[in-house]
């Protein structure tokens, strides 16, 4: 991890004297191995759907408690909207101070052995431009997880790049936190006559924070 910071420090540095450091980022998602979930493949049979009767609202509402959180779940379909800035000349204006990572960072060091002299005002507005160019914000979608979850709707979080965030080239944005979130899954056991279903808790996990390493 040193390494990478090291390399994509110099890098920046030798860019920004020649002034051709620009920001060129495109955006797609690149989840880790992990997360976000993927898709549950569902028993066709529409036998092992729920009925209208085990969809009372109010009855599903107490069974979850205080783990239903609005925030991140919904009964009925919402607005599809994108709630993170993708596009990336947008990218400077990162939420929250710098990482401490980045304020320890030593500017004065060439990798030739010199020296290399730079204000605090310099210094501040480099690692703070540093710090918007690695920045990987979390980029949240509404998804469907269909009739056997409830509510059926959860907002899911991608950590989205389409190249490198780093320069030069090998470093990506990858997830680093996530919450866990509980729903309701509709559970059947047996078959025919002998079928059991009923709703049991399941722990569904969420990317909360995307970060650009090695």
């Amino acid at each position: 991890m040193q390494f990478c910071k090291t390399v994509l420090l110099w890098s920046c540095l030798v860019l920004v004297q020649r002034g051709s450091c620009q920001p060129y980022l495109r955006l797609r998602p690149s989840p880790s191995d992990n997360l976000p979930v993927k898709d549950i493949i569902e028993h066709p049979d529409p036998e092992h759907d729920p009925k209208e009767q085990d969809l009372d609202d109010r009855t599903l509402r107490k069974k979850l408690g205080s783990n239903f959180d609005p925030s991140y779940m919904s009964v009925v379909a919402p607005v599809q909207v994108n709630l993170s800035i993708q596009d990336p000349l947008h990218r400077l204006k990162v939420p929250g101070s710098l990482p401490s990572d980045l304020k320890k960072l030593d500017l004065s060091e060439t990798p030739y052995g010199g020296r290399l002299k730079m204000g605090k005002k310099a210094r501040r507005k480099f690692l703070q431009w540093l710090w918007a160019y690695t920045y990987c914000p979390v980029v949240y979608t509404w998804k469907d997880l269909g009739g056997r979850f409830w509510p059926r709707y959860i907002k899911e979080g991608n950590c989205f790049a389409e190249k490198s965030c780093s320069f030069p080239e090998g470093m990506y944005c990858k997830p680093v936190k996530s919450v866990t979130k509980t729903f309701l899954r509709w559970y059947c056991q047996g078959w025919s006559r002998q079928k059991y279903c009923t709703w049991i808790p399941i722990q569904y996990p969420i990317i909360s924070e995307c970060k650009c390493s090695c």
